[in-house]
């Protein structure tokens, strides 16, 4: 895969660990709810804006478009409520590294979802460890006895949980265009949250600077520009080497939570972090399938 392509997969991999970042910055004036739908509200908006002007055709039966607006509930709306509600209580680097247990979420659902793959035993490995590395990011909440905080990252649990959901009930949708599809999602999770939004929280009032910006980046380049810009590429570097921005995002959330906000970085982070990319690795089974190959090559006599 050319150089080229690399880079913008680590720009995604760092942007979207940046989100965690802006979250904690939104939620100092917005309640969680709200950041949600700020998200998905101006992602939807820059969606719409790139489908309209390159005039991508849009064919939607009233069946399909309730379906999609449940697809954008579970897959956008939340998650990043979610993220937001459990970022309350613990720090933007923790909930990255939560976050990076997506494929392993997708691995155990997809084994029992009819008709997926079915999880091999490199696989189900790399699902232990995932675990395990939450296990260790929580044994400082549950020594210190801060409930609150365990909640949290339980919160924080199901925004995986939602993505490996969404990516088995995607499939039903591959016959619509990508940016379309997730503009119709995202105009769906925006009125589905925007109820509860400003029922528990009220009319958003922004009056900081940062809040604004804050919003058009996490809403416009994290969430519109980059998905726009995730399935572009995706044809061109496969769903395999795209996967690979999953390892970069925790490492993204964890150094601008500790050197832009000033987050305490504890040794269970790097541990938990360790034990989850262990399991990313066991469940991409490219590493190990050519450590096992190198290991024959040499056990293979020399003529």
């Amino acid at each position: 895969m050319a150089l080229k392509y690399w880079l913008v997969i680590g720009i995604l991999g760092i942007g979207w660990g940046m989100s965690f970042m802006f979250n904690v910055i939104l939620l100092r004036e917005l309640g969680p709810l709200s950041v949600s739908m700020g998200r998905v509200g101006f992602g939807a908006l820059g969606c719409w804006v790139y489908v309209i002007g390159a005039r991508l055709p849009i064919r939607l039966s009233f069946a399909r478009a309730i379906g999609l607006l449940g697809f954008g509930a579970l897959s956008y709306a939340g998650p990043f409520a979610f993220y937001a509600l459990g970022q309350q209580h613990v720090a933007s680097g923790v909930a990255g590294i939560v976050n990076a247990t997506t494929p392993a979420f997708a691995v155990l659902v997809s084994h029992f979802w009819p008709g997926s793959e079915r999880a091999t035993l490199l696989k189900s490995l790399g699902v232990i460890c995932g675990f395990m590395g939450i296990v260790i990011l929580s044994l400082p909440v549950l020594q210190a006895g801060a409930t609150s905080e365990f909640w949290a990252i339980l919160l924080i649990l199901c925004a995986p949980v939602c993505y490996a959901f969404s990516l088995n009930i995607a499939r039903a949708f591959r016959d619509m265009q990508p940016v379309v599809l997730v503009a119709l999602a995202l105009t769906g999770a925006t009125l589905s949250i925007a109820p509860l939004a400003l029922w528990r929280e009220g009319l958003p009032v922004v009056t900081r600077a940062e809040t604004w910006l804050s919003l058009m980046v996490i809403g416009f380049v994290l969430t519109s520009a980059a998905f726009i810009v995730f399935y572009w590429l995706l044809p061109k570097a496969g769903p395999t080497n795209m996967s690979t921005a999953t390892l970069i995002a925790p490492i993204s959330a964890l150094v601008l939570g500790t050197w832009v906000l000033g987050e305490a970085l504890l040794p269970e982070h790097l541990l938990g972090m360790a034990a989850i990319f262990v399991g990313l690795l066991l469940i991409d089974g490219r590493i190990v399938r050519r450590l096992l190959q190198g290991s024959g090559d040499k056990d293979q006599p020399k003529g």
